[in-house]
């Protein structure tokens, strides 16, 4: 005997909402990533090394630059 009949057909279903919500979920952690990674080498420079305030700061600028850098979205989707 075979079960009731489904409105479910493979493939026809919108899901526009659920790649939105992927992509975001996505950018948000490439994003956060950096964001930490960014933060703990501040920090350990700041407090681990003779750099200084100054020194942490600076290249923390630099690797959040590159991190933008290779990170950022490209024209036409590519990864």
């Amino acid at each position: 005997m075979a079960g009731p009949a489904s409105d479910y057909h493979r493939g026809e279903m919108d899901i526009s909402e659920q790649t939105s919500t992927f992509h975001l979920v996505m950018a948000l952690t490439k994003w956060g990533s950096l964001a930490t990674a960014v933060a703990v080498l501040f920090l350990t420079l700041l407090f681990c090394t003779k750099t200084g305030f100054l020194g942490s700061a600076f290249v923390a600028v630099v690797a959040t630059a590159i991190g933008v850098l290779v990170l950022r979205e490209r024209p036409g989707g590519g990864h």
